[in-house]
């Protein structure tokens, strides 16, 4: 039995009529801290998100998102924080697994996510796609990395063929 993710906020099935079902959620302290240990991160000091949930013609459910995040991050030049922040939009197209296959799936189509049960986490669709927007190599505005100049060893493995285009070049 897997945990439940840190961030949940199940949305049952049977709340989806005809009409879109709209909510707006936010991360609460305890879950903030959860999701920065999962993401690694020094601090995640604001999740919110307003999230739209849609049935489909086809039967499938499309969820729109948009959510903001203002977090730190830890440099990876120095080592000290890097504070950050994220604001996103998304869309995820929810079915039964059988329907992946007639689902659209061009590049500007929303991911297919198969509905495995009776209900949508959104909560924890908002909390992966905020770890998509994260910046994979943060780094502080004053980091510097200094890199040595590489010396050209006198008896390398390519030294005796430098030495012999140099005396040909002559």
């Amino acid at each position: 039995m897997s945990a439940a993710p840190e961030f949940s906020r199940l949305v049952p099935l049977t709340r989806l009529g005809g009409e879109s079902y709209r909510q707006e959620i936010a991360a609460s302290e305890s879950e903030r801290e959860a999701l920065a240990r999962r993401f690694g991160l020094l601090s995640l000091d604001r999740l919110t998100a307003a999230v739209e949930l849609t049935r489909e013609p086809s039967g499938t459910i499309l969820l729109t998102a948009s959510f903001e995040a203002v977090f730190a991050q830890e440099c990876i030049v120095t080592l000290d924080p890097v504070a950050g922040s994220v604001a996103e939009r998304f869309q995820l197209r929810y079915g039964r697994p059988e329907a992946e296959e007639n689902a659209p799936s061009g590049d500007d189509d929303p991911a297919f996510e198969p509905l495995t049960g009776e209900a949508i986490d959104i909560g924890e669709a908002v909390a992966q796609e905020f770890s998509l927007a994260l910046p994979p190599f943060p780094r502080a505005p004053d980091a510097v990395i200094e890199i040595d100049d590489p010396e050209t060893p006198e008896d390398g493995p390519f030294s005796a063929l430098d030495k012999f285009r140099r005396e040909r070049s002559q």
